[in-house]
């Protein structure tokens, strides 16, 4: 028997489990959320430190793959996302990083009516319960959990923050409140030791009420349409293909590589793209799929010459270690992302707000978990946060199974070029301070043979790797190529939004799925057709002198090899 709900979510992932949860607080509407993956009930994915393993695992990654990179010696690059309860939350670093204040101005500047940061600020606050209360900027009684890990205990921590003071940029109390920019902690999505992602966050509690049902394992096949209206949607699940109908919108939450794919399935996008498919044309949407554009980074390792990093934990033992305590007590390392420390920096005089991001690891090895240094190490992760270079998401077939083309054109720009040199040599004078005299061993990465732009640019392109921050290929705005509009309906589409940071115009600066988070909170007011949360209006922090000045302060040492 077909059935039918008010509302369709297609996918449970940062977006879709907050959609769930915000409309069902009325009683008197029936939501249906499907997901392809299975349960999120799994000790790699609950706890923080072995974030690694489920971001690698294929029962819990669809393990995207981009096609050659043409600029990045044809190399293809792993593009996780999310396939369980929670998506992508559920696999990430557990970073929050809401991004700075001015990126959402730059969205409402390109179009997205009414998503400024006084419009967004709320929605950040609501969202968020943070460890150390509420304020102006900060949330206190949100569902969203955040913290700052073990408090930094790791002097490797310390010294990073005062290395960056020495060389004359600032520290910040509060990257996510008045001013981002600066060095200090970060924070994270962990509550009680335990990972907290949108699926313990909202979609559990939501799982009480009655109007609410989840169904997974579910593929969505594709959208069902009656002319220019979006009706219901037909998926896979045990084997048959079942149809489901809605009676007031369809929500697509499938991600930055998911939604695109799944409108193009069903016959929404550029006509010569889903020809090329063999994909009947119902709705000629050309901005669906472009402007697909990510955060990569690069790995700036250093030997440590006392054994104080977490490359000592790296045997069995160590993480069997770990992994006990966590599991007896929910506390230690276990309780942590180790992504404790950061810092945002202008990489040039003129620029308004940061450009570049770090994140600082007590360890020396690749992202993934691969591959540690033998001895004992730290690394700096970083890249430009305002990448210039855009791609695209594009069908192959109907068929729902097979991954669509992705190719992001990495380093296409020459300003995403020299923005990783400047990565490069702002980080080695950062870790050339007195700071960081104690800890600083032999750099092992790029290595000190590695100077000119040449050989920086040759090992960008043979090491960057994605940052897993995909965003942009469903944008929002008001022109022919915003493929939804200001308040997330697709173009010409009746009863059908996109809800997801595949809406987002450009990459924030910062991690995405804090921006993710806000977003489907205040997505979930317009589809209730609620009245918005007032706006702010709050302060925010600007270095004195950006404008002629790259940085506040002369550094205490010069870099030198």
């Amino acid at each position: 028997m077909e059935q039918t709900f008010d509302y369709i979510i297609v996918g449970a992932g940062s977006a879709g489990c907050v959609l769930a949860n915000r409309l069902t607080e009325d009683p008197q509407v029936s939501v249906l959320v499907l997901e392809y993956g299975g349960s999120d009930k799994s000790v790699i994915i609950q706890m923080p430190s072995a974030f690694s393993i489920p971001m690698n695992t294929k029962r819990y990654n669809w393990h995207f793959e981009t096609e050659p990179e043409p600029y990045l010696n044809n190399r293809r690059l792993h593009c996780p996302r999310g396939k369980v309860l929670g998506g992508s939350s559920s696999i990430n670093g557990l970073v929050y990083i809401r991004g700075h204040a001015y990126d959402f101005d730059e969205w409402q500047s390109l179009g997205a009516k009414n998503w400024g940061y006084a419009n967004c600020l709320p929605y950040f606050k609501r969202a968020e319960s943070f460890k150390f209360g509420g304020d102006d900027y900060r949330g206190g009684d949100g569902p969203l959990a955040t913290n700052n890990g073990n408090n930094m205990a790791n002097p490797l921590y310390g010294a990073w923050v005062e290395a960056g003071a020495e060389a004359g940029y600032i520290k910040t109390d509060d990257c996510n409140g008045y001013m981002q920019e600066g060095f200090g902690a970060m924070h994270m999505t962990v509550k009680n030791g335990v990972r907290w992602s949108t699926a313990n966050a909202y979609l559990r509690p939501a799982m009480q009420r009655p109007n609410l049902t989840v169904v997974t394992h579910a593929m969505t096949r594709r959208i069902l349409l009656e002319g220019k209206r979006a009706v219901g949607i037909e998926y896979d699940q045990g084997g048959k293909t079942h149809t489901v109908r809605c009676r007031r919108e369809v929500l697509v939450s499938s991600g930055p590589i998911g939604s695109p794919h799944l409108l193009q399935r069903s016959g929404i996008g550029p006509a010569a793209v889903l020809r090329k498919a063999g994909i009947e044309v119902k709705h000629d949407l050309p901005g669906v799929g472009e402007n697909l554009q990510d955060h990569s980074e690069i790995y700036i390792q250093y030997a440590c010459k006392e054994p104080i990093t977490l490359n000592g934990k790296m045997s069995l033992w160590g993480k069997a270690m770990i992994g006990l305590r966590w599991l007896l007590f929910k506390d230690g390392l276990g309780a942590s992302n180790h992504f404790e420390a950061g810092g945002f920096i202008r990489s040039d005089k003129g620029l308004r707000w940061p450009d570049i991001q770090f994140h600082f690891l007590p360890a020396a090895m690749r992202y993934d978990g691969d591959k540690p240094f033998k001895g004992h190490g730290f690394m700096v992760l970083t890249g430009p946060n305002k990448p210039k270079s855009r791609g695209y998401v594009r069908v192959r077939s109907a068929d729902p199974y097979q991954h669509p083309e992705i190719r992001f054109n990495y380093l296409e720009s020459e300003e995403d070029r020299e923005g990783f040199r400047r990565c490069v040599r702002l980080t080695r004078e950062i870790l050339a301070q007195p700071a960081m005299d104690r800890y600083r061993g032999e750099e092992l990465a790029p290595g000190p043979q590695v100077q000119t732009d040449a050989e920086i640019d040759a090992f960008v392109r043979a090491n960057m790797e994605s940052t897993m921050h995909p965003c942009g290929s469903c944008r929002m705005g008001e022109d022919d190529m915003a493929v939804v509009d200001s308040e997330l309906r697709v173009r010409g589409i009746a009863g059908l939004r996109v809800i997801d940071s595949s809406v987002f115009p450009t990459e924030p600066n910062g991690n995405l799925n804090a921006p993710t988070i806000m977003l489907a909170e205040r997505a979930a007011d317009l589809v209730r057709g609620l009245a918005p949360l007032e706006a702010a209006d709050v302060p925010v922090g600007e270095v004195g002198g950006w404008e002629n000045a790259q940085r506040s302060g002369k550094p205490k040492r010069q870099y030198s090899v």
